[in-house]
């Protein structure tokens, strides 16, 4: 359990040290995150860039894959319904490592397994253990982050994402050439244990980090509504019955619900779409892969400053974070032309496509940052678990009503690109969608008060 603070907070109009970057520690901090972030998505992308290789061994099809997908994310759902709880109680240090320590084990373990139901089982392990990732990430940058430096921070850490998603198609194909599809699993998945000496060596909560100079200490906590949380949550936690009675919290929960299987898609999706569409096969596709994951660190730490930017102008807080998400949405919505664009050139398509998932990273760097906007310090990990559980549903739905059903049909009739066609189009819509409904639902996103 984390307990009271050891450094007093600020007082409302005390001198505090500015800067336009991140404090020294709040630095060191974000680099722990976006390193866990690259680990944690660099051990779910494998699969998908070793889809070829599996398909011929273990006689997959289309059905096969998806089911394995479902497998994870049905996984992932539930692992964030009680993840949150787990780290809002552990503290991030301890919930953060646990997580790491026992999803890196996951992922080696995929390179053990001799059938289909295998890596069912094998990913399922890996959904439930990497849920951890997000709400311990989020915790973390609200614990070391004033209000308006944590979408910045979170876009940074949360570029990890992509990082991992670009490492992922430069290595695994080379890897699974040269040693075995088995290795791939193997060295990917002991990333994590480097992490975890990191993040002991280095990491501990403000109050109780013997560096960290009270300038700095001041700094993080200079938001009004943030000195009495200072504290670092010494009030009781609270259940998930009463977070789900706010309307912010139904605000954070539908936009995850919509966009989160949009990513997904790209994710386990996207190798294949290179493959049937343009024939590109083992370490072919890795370029065009790692282009689109590039464009979405762009977008991820983007997405970060364009709210800041906003506030810094005087614009109030939530103003600036839904006009961001608005324009970021507006942003994807050109996707639904890539296949268009692909007939003219096979880089016209990617390029549309990268876009697109840049505007999605850049997008989740507000949405994650609209719970600690809306939520105090003590509830951020359960309300960021609630809304990834909806996330992981939307995605299984998304898979199982459209993606299985559809794909399957499609291929079987030599049609495939029609398949395309349409999740390219519920790509486009979702995020305008989302931005609808959470604007409904929480216009101002005032912050609402636990008692």
């Amino acid at each position: 359990m984390q307990t009271a603070p050891v450094i007093p907070p600020a007082a409302p109009n005390s001198p505090l040290v500015e800067s336009s970057t991140l404090g020294k520690y709040r630095w060191t901090i974000c680099s722990l995150v976006f390193f866990a972030t690259t680990v944690n998505y660099l051990d779910r992308a494998v699969i998908s860039l070793l889809k070829p290789y599996l398909e011929v061994e273990f006689k997959w099809n289309s059905g096969d894959y998806a089911n394995i997908e479902i497998a994870f994310k049905l996984a992932y759902s539930l692992g964030m319904l009680g993840v949150g709880r787990i780290i809002d109680k552990l503290g991030t240090k301890m919930g953060y490592a646990l997580s790491t320590f026992l999803w890196s084990l996951a992922a080696i373990g995929h390179a053990f397994v001799s059938s289909t139901l295998g890596f069912s089982v094998a990913r399922a392990f890996l959904g439930v253990t990497e849920a951890g990732n997000f709400p311990a990430a989020i915790k973390t940058t609200a614990e070391w982050f004033p209000q308006k430096e944590r979408a910045l921070a979170t876009g940074i850490f949360n570029s990890g994402s992509n990082v991992g998603a670009i490492i992922a198609p430069l290595s695994v194909p080379i890897i699974a050439e040269t040693i075995g599809w088995q290795w791939a699993f193997i060295i990917t998945g002991a990333l994590g244990f480097v992490w975890l000496v990191l993040w002991f060596y280095f990491y501990e909560v403000p109050a109780r980090h013997a560096k960290l100079t009270k300038a700095e200490f001041d700094y993080i906590h200079s938001d009004v509504d943030d000195l009495a949380a200072a504290s670092i949550e010494t009030e009781p936690k609270v259940s998930w019955f009463k977070l789900l009675t706010f309307r912010q919290t139904w605000a954070f929960v539908l936009g995850k619900f919509l966009t989160d299987p949009i990513w997904w898609f790209y994710l386990f999706w996207l190798p294949d779409f290179l493959n049937k569409q343009y024939g590109l096969k083992g370490t072919a596709v890795s370029l065009p892969v790692a282009v689109v994951y590039i464009l979405s660190s762009v977008g991820s730490i983007g997405g970060g400053w364009i709210p800041l930017n906003f506030i810094r102008n005087g614009w109030p807080a939530f103003k600036a974070r839904k006009t961001s998400m608005l324009l970021i949405a507006l942003c994807v919505f050109p996707i639904v032309f890539a296949q268009k664009l692909g007939q003219v050139d096979m880089w016209l398509a990617v390029l549309v496509i990268g876009i697109a998932a840049a505007a999605h990273q850049a997008w989740s760097a507000n949405i994650f940052t609209t719970v600690s906007d809306m939520f105090p310090k003590r509830a951020v990990a359960s309300v960021t678990g609630i809304g990834g559980m909806a996330g992981g549903l939307g995605g299984i739905a998304l898979t199982a009503l459209v993606q299985k059903r559809m794909f399957v049909h499609y291929e079987s009739i030599g049609q495939l690109d029609k398949a395309y066609f349409i999740m390219f189009w519920i790509c486009g819509a979702a995020y305008l969608l989302a931005w609808v409904l959470m604007h409904f639902l929480a216009p101002r996103m005032k912050k609402i008060d636990l008692g």
